[in-house]
């Protein structure tokens, strides 16, 4: 699934034919690159791509004063179903990507209990900072945001508030996880 594709598909859908400025201003706007694994950059590429593809149109071109002429596009009946068809799996679909954090934990215990928590703790530190981050952003675009927008926000912080609980517990499971066990004590 792109999400590149769906953003694109889903902004002409809601918002009408835009040109590509247009569209990267929406996403900035939107703080798309905070909640999507959407670069605004990528979008200019996919344009030209999805226009070949049928499902976008290039409708007409405009120039604002000494601006460089802009195509304006919007969506076809073909983007619009394959939007119905993005949009619908995303919904089904649950995703929790494997986290290399867990994969480094489980070859690090000859770093030693310490060095673990010494680094569990900072990293609890860095998601405590992400979250005071997104709480203060979330009270700063809270009056302008419509729809569902908060409930992205929400999620957000509910994702960061369960990886420090997570963490909480790794710091005070590693001791007895990290314990000698008889056939490890040396005799």
């Amino acid at each position: 699934m792109s999400s590149v594709r769906l953003y694109i598909l889903g902004a002409l859908a809601e918002l009408g034919p835009m040109h590509g400025h247009q569209i990267r201003r929406e996403a900035q706007t939107n703080r798309t690159e905070l909640w999507t694994d959407i670069k605004v950059g990528s979008l200019y590429a996919a344009l030209g791509r999805m226009a070949d593809e049928g499902i976008i149109e290039a409708v007409r071109t405009e120039r604002a004063g000494n601006m460089p002429a802009r195509t304006v596009y919007a969506i076809t009946e073909t983007g619009r179903q394959e939007l119905a068809v993005l949009r619908g799996d995303v919904l089904r679909e649950v995703r929790l990507r494997p986290d290399p954090v867990d994969l480094g934990l489980q070859y690090s215990a000859d770093l030693g209990v310490d060095a673990l928590v010494t680094a569990f703790t900072n990293r609890r530190a860095a998601l405590v900072a992400e979250l005071d981050a997104w709480r203060l952003l979330y009270a700063e675009a809270a009056p302008h945001m419509r729809g569902t927008e908060p409930l992205t926000f929400i999620h957000t912080t509910m994702r960061i508030e369960a990886e420090i609980a997570w963490h909480d517990r790794v710091i005070a499971e590693l001791p007895a996880a990290l314990a000698p066990t008889d056939r490890e004590t040396p005799s």
